[in-house]
């Protein structure tokens, strides 16, 4: 099991890579795997301190088990990421890969490939961590479009 992270920065009106990787576990019980995301999240919001957080909604998976499982982990995730309460929101991949590549239904391939374009990367980029990057940049996109929509609507307002 692979929990992938992308941290990324927004200065002045661009997108700018900090890091990204993935947090792997091991051992074949689930509860000591659940705490090793939940202690690699930690030690992440630590170092970094974002005030935003972005994460993959739950999506319906055929697979009942992998879907629990799937929740459970992002909970772990989610639970280690208020360790410096930050803001947190929510993205489904649909709306990352529309955001990112341009179509909701894009294939891992092409995400990691527009990540990788859009943020001039020419090292290796692991599908995990180039997935949690695309909901880093569809996060970022969307609080641009929203301060966009409030300042349009404040100017409007005060006409």
């Amino acid at each position: 099991m692979a929990t992938g992270f992308g941290i990324i920065d927004w200065i002045d009106g661009e997108a700018r890579y900090v890091t990204s990787g993935a947090i792997r576990t091991s051992g074949s019980e689930f509860p000591p795997r659940l705490r090793q995301i939940f202690d690699g999240v930690v030690t992440l919001m630590h170092e970094y301190r974002p005030a935003e957080v972005a994460i993959e909604r739950v999506f319906m998976h055929r697979n009942a088990d992998s879907a629990l499982k799937l929740g459970q982990a992002r909970g772990a995730a989610l639970c280690a990421a208020f360790a410096t309460d930050p803001e947190v929101f929510e993205y489904a991949p649909r709306e990352v890969k529309l955001a990112v590549v341009g179509q909701g239904g894009a294939q891992k391939e092409q995400v990691q490939l527009m990540v990788r374009t859009l943020l001039r990367l020419t090292g290796e980029l692991g599908p995990d961590a180039a997935d949690a990057i695309g909901i880093a940049l569809c996060h970022a996109y969307s609080r641009q479009a929203r301060l966009a929509v409030a300042s349009g609507a404040a100017a409007g307002a005060a006409r």
